[in-house]
């Protein structure tokens, strides 16, 4: 099944997904929504979450900690992204000025279904609602300069995510790949991350309380190149789709 977030009528609305069309739920399924009656046709979809906050795993590929000069983690390197940073399909992400290089990072990324706290890796995977598509994307330079993840992965429009939520999907084995104006660039499988999804998340969980409606994000694999103004960001995950996002340069003062 896919679930999502829709523009209808003038406001935002939680749906079931069906080619075209789409059936309104009166809230969030992970807080009891339920069909009704209404449907949309042709919708325009909106970021299929608002998170209360967004997990995300460093150098969880071996060849991506490779690239970026980093020893492949003995525990998960964990950081937070902003809610303010959520986009969904077809918005632009925004360069800010003062940057010299913008990379994408397509991921795979869990909505969490219910409550986790220090729970198993089964009852971890028991409560992901569904998996959906996320671009972490990251001011490059500033993340050296700083030493730090949160100014260069937190800017407005640097976190997109979507097309939808497919809830009948293993993370086990997916491809995962970005695509920019065409071109293929970061490429892997899953199956290739240092600690699989239920580690990840019994791991996050034994740090903080994952709620419904968070996401937790499994980390970039190898081939991470940078983006500028007027290209198409395409992140595809087999079994989810492809989330697609324009790139334009923001137009305020240098920071």
């Amino acid at each position: 099944m896919r679930v999502g977030r829709i523009a209808w009528d003038g406001s935002a609305h939680w749906a079931i997904l069906s080619g075209d069309t789409a059936r309104l739920l009166t809230d969030a399924p992970w807080m009891g929504g339920i069909a009704t009656g209404v449907v949309a046709a042709s919708p325009r979809l909106l970021a299929p979450v608002t998170p209360s906050k967004i997990v995300a795993v460093g150098s969880n590929y071996p060849k991506h900690a490779e690239e970026m000069g980093k020893p492949v983690p003995q525990v998960p390197r964990l950081f937070l992204k902003p809610p303010s940073a959520v986009i969904g399909p077809d918005v632009a992400i925004e360069i800010p000025p003062g940057t010299e290089r913008v990379d994408p990072e397509g991921e795979l990324a869990c909505v969490i279904g219910a409550t986790l706290s220090r729970a198993t890796e089964a009852e971890c995977l028991d409560a992901v609602f569904g998996y959906t598509c996320l671009n972490d994307v990251t001011c490059r330079d500033f993340q050296r300069a700083d030493g730090l993840f949160t100014r260069a992965k937190g800017f407005d429009t640097f976190c997109p995510i979507g097309p939808w939520i497919e809830t009948e999907l293993s993370p086990d084995d997916l491809s995962v790949a970005t695509e920019v104006s065409g071109t293929p660039r970061a490429a892997g499988r899953t199956s290739d991350m240092v600690f699989s999804t239920g580690r990840l998340l019994a791991f996050i969980s034994s740090v903080m309380t994952l709620n419904p409606g968070d996401v937790v994000t499994t980390g970039t694999p190898p081939g991470v190149a940078p983006i500028h103004h007027g290209d198409e960001v395409h992140v595809v995950i087999e079994g989810i789709g492809t989330l697609t996002n324009p790139v334009v340069n923001r137009s305020d003062r240098a920071l």
